[in-house]
C-alpha cells in the first residue's frame, strides 16, 4: 500500500520521532514476507509499533507489517504463536487453558514478534527473567528469503566462535561476538553474545536488523498463577525502597521453599512527581483510587497465592489486620505494613477481583501516559521538543546510588522529570519532561553522563526497550562495549544481511 494517509499511520513509533515509510505490506504468510524482501531495497518489520526507541520508525524503509500473523496453538508444553499475536491476546488465549505467559512487558498492547526482537522485559523480570528464557523455538526469514526453524538446543556456536548457516545461496559463516555482557537482569543491548551460544539467541533481540520472525514457540506456566495486588503509598523514597527490600527478602524465602512466603513476583514504582502528573490528569480518579495527599511514593506489590490462600486471602486479610491471622503471605505483608506504618492507606485487590487488580496497575499505565500527551502536546505546538527517556538497570543494591545520580543529573540542570518502573529488579525509567529544545539537548547530555555512572555501578543502561535509531541510545552502547565490539556487530550483521536490507540504521548507522 503506497496511499499517502494509510502510510501516515506507520509514520512513526512511541518515541514520537516523525518517519516516512515508502510502502507498507501486511503479507498474512511467508510467502507474502519474501516477495516483499524481494521487491524493496529496504524493509523495516514492525509489530505494534510500540518501540521507545525509534526503532520502528520508518525511514523511507518499506515498513513490514507482521500484523495478519495471528495464529495461536497450544501445545503440551507451551504455546505456537504468530509474530503478529498481541501479548493480551496471547494472554487471554492461555487463560482459557489455565495457563500463564510471565515475562510481558508492562504494555500489553505489544505483539509478539517485536516482544522477541527486542528480548523485551517487564515488571515480573524479578521473578521470571525475560522473554528470551521463554523461547523454546522461532521461525525466521533471512533477507535472501530463507527461512530458518531453529529449536532450543539445536544449533550451538562452534568451539571457535562462529555459526555455519546453510542458504539456498550457499553456507554462510556467522561470527560470535566475544565482548562480555554485563551481569544483570536485563540487558536490550545490541546482538547477544556467548561462548557456545545458540543460534536461536542471535536473532532474540536482534530488534529486526538479521531476520524476519514470522512464529515463535514460548513456554508457559502452568497452572497460571493466582495473582493479588498490593496499593501502597509510601511518605518518602526512601521508605519505599526499605520496604522493597524487605518485600525482595521475603520472595526470596518464598523461592526457596517456604510454603507460607511472600511470592512477590513483581514490586512497580511510582515517584513523587509520577504522582503528581497522575493527579493532574484526573487518572486517579478515572480509577477510583484515593491517593493519599502526603504520598510521595507508591509501590504496586503484585504476588503470587495458592489454592488456599487465594480462596481464603479476604478472611486471611481481616484477621492479619486484627492480629488474628496464621502465619502465610497476606498476614506477612500486612506484618510488613504495620512494621513500616503504611497500613492506614494501603489496599490489597485479591486474585478474584481482576477489575480491581486492572484498575490498581492502570495508575502504573497513566505515567509513561501522561509523559506521552505532554511531548505530542509540546510537538503539536511547534516548540521542538522531543521525548527523553532513559532505560537502566543496576543490581538492586545499587539502586538507592543510581536514583541519587538520576535526580543529581536531572536537577543540576533545571530539568522537570519523573521516575517509574520495576523497581523489584533494578530498572526504572526516568524521563525527562523537556519544555525547550536547549532542555533536550541538555536532557540527552546528562544521560550520557548516567550512562557511565551506571556501567560503574555494575549495570546496563540499555536494559528492556533496546537500542533502536536513537542515537544516544547509540552512543551508549559503543560506551558499553567499545568500538571493537561495535564492528564485531556489524560482522555479525554483514553475514546474514550483506546488503542491509533489513531494518537499516537499528542499533547502529548504516556504513
Amino acid at each position: 500500500m503506497t496511499d499517502r494517509d494509510v502510510l501516515a499511520g506507520v509514520a512513526h513509533d512511541a518515541a514520537f520521532v516523525q518517519g516516512a515509510a515508502s510502502a507498507l505490506v501486511t503479507p498474512h504468510d511467508e510467502t507474502g514476507v519474501a516477495a516483499a524482501l524481494r521487491g524493496a531495497a529496504h524493509v523495516l518489520p514492525v509489530g505494534a509499533q510500540s518501540s521507545l526507541t525509534g526503532g520502528a520508525t520508518p525511514m523511507g524503509e518499506a515498513v513490514l507489517s507482521l500484523a495478519r500473523f495471528t495464529r495461536i496453538d497450544l501445545l503440551e508444553n507451551g504455546v505456537r504463536v504468530g509474530a503478529g499475536v498481541h501479548l493480551r491476546d496471547l494472554q487471554a488465549a492461555l487463560a482459557g487453558a489455565n495457563r500463564y505467559f510471565p515475562p510481558v512487558p508492562a504494555y500489553d498492547g505489544a505483539q509478539v514478534g517485536g516482544a522477541v526482537s527486542t528480548n523485551a522485559a517487564g515488571p515480573a523480570t524479578f521473578k521470571y527473567g525475560t522473554v528470551r528464557g521463554w523461547v523454546q523455538a522461532i521461525t525466521v526469514m533471512l533477507a535472501g528469503g530463507d527461512v530458518l526453524d531453529l529449536e532450543r538446543g539445536q544449533c550451538l556456536a562452534s568451539q571457535d566462535g562462529h555459526f555455519e548457516v546453510v542458504t539456498s545461496r550457499g553456507t554462510l559463516h556467522v561470527p560470535v561476538p566475544t565482548y562480555i555482557m554485563p551481569n544483570v537482569a536485563k540487558c536490550s543491548a545490541g546482538y547477544f553474545a556467548q561462548p557456545g551460544m545458540d543460534l536461536l539467541d542471535l536473532f532474540v533481540g536482534a530488534e529486526g536488523t538479521l531476520g524476519v520472525i514470522t512464529e515463535v514457540t514460548l513456554g508457559t506456566v502452568t497452572p497460571a498463577p493466582k495473582v493479588a495486588v498490593a496499593f501502597v503509598p509510601c511518605r518518602s523514597e526512601a521508605q519505599a525502597f526499605a520496604l522493597t527490600r524487605a518485600l525482595r527478602e521475603e520472595a526470596f524465602l518464598a523461592r526457596a521453599g517456604d510454603e507460607l512466603g511472600l511470592d512477590v513476583s513483581a514490586v512497580e514504582y511510582l515517584d513523587a512527581r509520577s504522582l503528581d502528573l497522575v493527579r493532574e490528569d484526573g487518572a486517579d480518579r478515572r480509577v477510583h483510587v484515593a491517593l493519599p495527599p502526603g504520598a510521595r511514593a507508591l509501590l504496586l506489590v503484585q504476588f503470587e497465592l495458592h489454592d488456599k490462600h487465594a480462596t481464603q486471602m479476604n478472611d486471611d486479610l481481616a484477621n492479619a489486620l486484627l492480629g488474628e491471622a496464621d502465619d502465610g503471605p497476606v498476614a506477612r505483608l500486612v506484618r510488613l505494613l504495620v512494621r513500616f506504618d503504611l497500613v492506614d492507606h494501603a489496599e490489597i485487590a485479591p486474585p478474584d477481583d481482576a477489575r480491581r487488580r486492572m484498575a490498581l496497575l492502570a495508575l502504573r499505565e497513566a505515567v509513561p501516559d501522561a509523559v506521552n500527551t505532554r511531548v505530542c502536546r509540546a510537538q503539536l505546538e511547534g516548540r521542538g521538543v522531543a521525548k527523553v527517556g532513559v532505560d537502566m538497570i543496576v543490581p538492586f543494591e545499587r539502586l538507592e546510588e543510581a536514583t541519587n545520580a538520576y535526580r543529581s543529573a536531572f536537577e543540576s540542570r533545571g530539568l522537570d522529570h519523573a521516575i517509574w518502573g520495576h523497581l523489584s529488579d533494578g530498572n526504572l525509567h526516568p524521563n525527562v519532561l523537556a519544555r525547550t529544545p536547549g532542555e533536550v539537548e541538555a536532557a540527552r547530555n546528562a544521560v550520557l553522563v548516567l550512562g557511565e555512572v551506571i556501567m560503574a555501578l555494575g549495570g546496563c543502561p540499555l536494559a528492556e526497550h533496546g537500542v533502536g535509531r536513537n542515537l544516544t541510545k547509540q552512543e551508549l552502547l559503543r560506551r558499553m562495549y567499545g568500538d571493537a565490539a561495535i564492528y564485531q556487530m556489524r560482522l555479525v550483521k554483514r553475514a546474514l544481511d550483506p546488503d542491509g536490507k533489513l531494518a537499516p540504521g537499528n542499533i547502529f548507522t548504516q556504513t
